[in-house]
């Protein structure tokens, strides 16, 4: 059985290219590494995809140790004939008490096959070489993700000790299965003293048969039994694939178990259109992340924020609201866009969602090449509301693919139409122009709302200038809940509400026989939010008599607790409206819901036909509990309640909460 032995390699007298340019290739990308691991992988692997096979691709990255059993057969196999530790520090990383790995597999993958020797790869059936041996390929598969191979030096780079162990299955030409084993490490170049005197070194280095001038990787049966003896997962009789086990992996500064669910939320990020269930009713790729042996869920796009926007912009795009993009002058087919737009409530960033840009605010869109692999989330103008969100999903067209590849730095994450020529060039500038096009069109929203009402619109202003505009009512970051004309510094619309408490004299008749309150029911007047509706009820009289039977009556009213705002619901995005009702006794609470157009429509209460309008969903007590009544008794107290409302898209809403004195029985 073969022994596998390390061989570096010297610079031949042609030249070669050095370690360090080689690791430096990937340039100085803004996502950081385990993002790019996560990118640039999955990308290899969907390149690798058995064509026309029915069953997704399986993709999987598992953090974990090598184990009690197996680390002293890593240290006999892999230390043998390495490196000296100041030209490779292997020796470092495995010496210490605990051995971490990360393995990145892929099944369901045609595996590195095709020859191993870079002389020999001739035809188009050059996975292996184009991987382990050679750098800057030009890519094979057509409309793929990869372009020139130079992503591939992630797995090094994410390499405390720059060594990585590959281990693959593929076809033989012959129609039978292969299992390969080799390992690579990429460090720096050096100067080493040997038998015939000093030599330099181009910090390339490779394990495996090291009996012949190049090193081979392990093949067949000693390939097999080399990785059990390194606790390797083998490969099923008639499976291919690839697994790449990266040695002494740079985490972030992240415990193992942290960064095992910042992968699984950097998959659902960067690989979303990959997740989602296509016409054949499955997805085209399945992921999973482990670490220690236990699985950590990747979420589901369509059930997380703000992910789901964009699953919704793609099905736009390819249905028929999805819009045809165009270059006019020279003429050529661009891709397609879809867009979408929904109220939402702020986002709750995460790691993964700050790294692209996304803190508080949606406004981007998805740009990706025919592969659907996702390029970069690209951010265009910020709606007027934080209330307000828009994605949307651009896909280059198939004739397109070419020049958007182009346009692509090696991490595969923008698209720089200055590095092309003319035309690709105008194609690329065009692309971002007719999608800022697009959403200016998108958010082309305005409109006006009546005053004395709850009211939140999509365009709203920043309340920093609410008080420049003395004796108007009007919409801002908050609402402004003075009277008209009124110039005084605004305040909070608890305090400015409670002013319109009103006491009234009332001669009861007789003296009260009971304790507690007693009650008389309008007969047509009702308090609502506004001061005018307040003096309405009043002159007419109704309202809660004072404990005993007193000789003051004070109405019912609402007191407002802040502005509106959105929230996640059971199955959708809703408005609430907290308030209480200060005026002790029974009360009954109703909602006068309405909407403003954009463009200026006005205020409607009564939809045209097929038109949506805001719906009461409930009121909510302090327990939580979902009241559904329209007309809903409440004991006025100081007891928080929330009134529930689904807004109507593209609309400012209107909530003007009524009350009434409930007739005591």
């Amino acid at each position: 059985m073969t022994e596998p032995r390390w061989l570096s390699q010297p610079f031949p007298p042609e030249g070669a290219s050095a370690a360090e340019g080689i690791r430096n290739q990937l340039g100085r990308p803004e996502l950081d590494l385990l993002t790019i691991l996560v990118r640039e992988s999955a990308q290899n692997s969907w390149d690798a995809r058995l064509e026309g096979s029915p069953e997704p691709v399986d993709y999987r990255i598992d953090l974990g140790t090598v184990g009690p059993a197996h680390v002293r057969e890593w240290r006999e196999l892999l230390l043998g004939g390495a490196p000296m530790s100041v030209h490779l520090p292997l020796r470092e990383s495995l010496m210490r008490g605990v051995v971490r790995v990360v393995a990145i597999s892929d099944r369901g993958t045609r595996g590195l096959g095709g020859p191993t020797r870079a002389d020999d790869a001739i035809g188009d059936d050059r996975d292996f070489v184009s991987f382990i041996r050679n750098i800057g390929e030009p890519r094979n598969t057509a409309l793929g993700g990869g372009t020139y191979g130079f992503g591939k030096g992630i797995f090094y780079l994410l390499s405390r000790c720059g060594t990585i162990l590959v281990h693959t299955r593929c076809r033989t030409d012959e129609g039978g299965y292969e299992t390969r084993l080799i390992g690579c490490a990429l460090w720096k170049s050096y100067v080493a003293s040997g038998p015939n005197g000093e030599r330099r070194y181009t910090g390339r280095h490779w394990w495996g048969d090291a009996s012949g001038p190049v090193v081979e990787p392990l093949v067949g049966a000693e390939a097999e039994a080399t990785a059990r003896r390194l606790g390797l997962k083998p490969f099923g009789p008639a499976e291919t694939g690839t697994t790449i086990v990266v040695v002494d992996p740079s985490l972030e500064d992240l415990e193992p178990a942290a960064a095992a669910d910042y992968l699984a939320e950097t998959v659902t990020w960067h690989l979303w259109p990959k997740m989602i269930a296509t016409g054949t009713g499955q997805s085209a790729m399945r992921f999973t992340v482990g670490c220690d042996g236990r699985d950590h869920p990747v979420p589901d796009p369509r059930q997380t924020r703000p992910l789901d926007m964009f699953v919704a912009a793609y099905e736009a795009m390819l249905g028929p609201n999805g819009k045809d993009i165009g270059c006019r002058k020279p003429k050529k087919h661009l891709g397609r866009l879809g867009l979408v737009t929904r109220i939402i409530p702020p986002l709750e960033p995460s790691r993964a969602s700050r790294l692209l840009g996304m803190e508080d605010l949606v406004h981007h869109v998805c740009l990706m090449r025919p592969a659907e692999l996702v390029v970069t989330y690209h951010p265009g103008p910020k709606p007027p509301s934080v209330n307000q969100g828009y994605a949307g999903v651009f896909r280059g067209d198939p004739d397109m693919d070419d020049a958007y590849a182009r346009a692509e730095p090696p991490t595969h994450d923008a698209w720089h139409p200055q590095s092309l020529d003319y035309p690709d060039s105008t194609f690329v500038r065009t692309t971002f122009r007719r999608i800022q096009e697009q959403i200016d069109g998108l958010l082309a929203l305005g409109g006006t709302a009546r005053p004395g009402a709850a009211k939140v619109a999509l365009g709203a202003a920043s309340s920093l200038f609410a008080g420049l505009v003395g004796g108007a009512w009007g919409i801002g970051g908050a609402t402004d809940y003075r009277r008209p004309g009124s110039t005084a510094t605004p305040s909070s619309r608890a305090s400015e509400v409670a002013e319109h408490e009103l006491l009234e004299p009332v001669d009861s008749g007789h003296p009260s026989t009971r304790t507690g309150f007693t009650t008389t029911h309008p007969a047509s007047g009702e308090s609502g939010s506004g001061s005018d509706s307040a003096d309405a009820g009043a002159a007419h009289g109704h309202g809660i008599a004072a404990p005993g039977g007193g000789s003051i009556r004070r109405r019912p009213r609402v007191q407002y607790l802040g502005d509106p705002y959105y929230d996640d619901g059971s199955d959708t995005t809703v408005l609430v409206q907290e308030f209480m009702l200060p005026v002790p006794g029974r009360q009954r609470v109703r909602v006068d819901l309405a909407v403003t157009l954009s463009g200026g429509g006005g205020r409607e209460s009564d939809p045209p036909l097929d038109a949506q309008m805001p719906e009461l969903v409930g009121w909510q007590d302090a327990t939580g509990r979902l009241h559904t009544d329209p007309s809903f008794e409440i004991d006025g107290s100081d007891v928080v309640w929330r009134a529930v409302v689904r807004p109507a898209p593209d609309t400012m809403t209107e909530i003007d909460i009524k009350v009434e004195a409930v007739k005591a029985q």
